[in-house]
């Protein structure tokens, strides 16, 4: 059976490193420093330097799901089916 996880080499701050993380949080990381127009590299050079404790492989899954729940926070709220059904006044 073939791991979730995936293993990557990245070059960070100037010096190559591996990160081992799902490909969920891989895809979210291409979606993120794509939308900010930065490399991947570059993105998790920021998430390392930002980084308070622990791995970067922890880091990075923080830095992911904090910024999709942002996002999500932030979206203007869809309507309930109950609501979209419902007759306007």
């Amino acid at each position: 059976m073939k791991s979730p996880v995936v293993k990557r080499s990245i070059v960070v701050a100037g010096h190559k490193t591996s990160v081992s993380l799902e490909e969920a949080f891989w895809n979210g990381m291409k979606e993120i420093s794509g939308m900010r127009d930065m490399t991947l590299s570059e993105l998790v050079g920021e998430i390392d330097s930002n980084r308070q404790q622990g791995n970067l492989s922890s880091a990075i899954r923080l830095f992911v799901l904090d910024y999709f729940r942002t996002r999500a926070a932030n979206a203007p709220a869809s309507p309930t089916p109950a609501q979209e059904t419902r007759p306007q006044a």
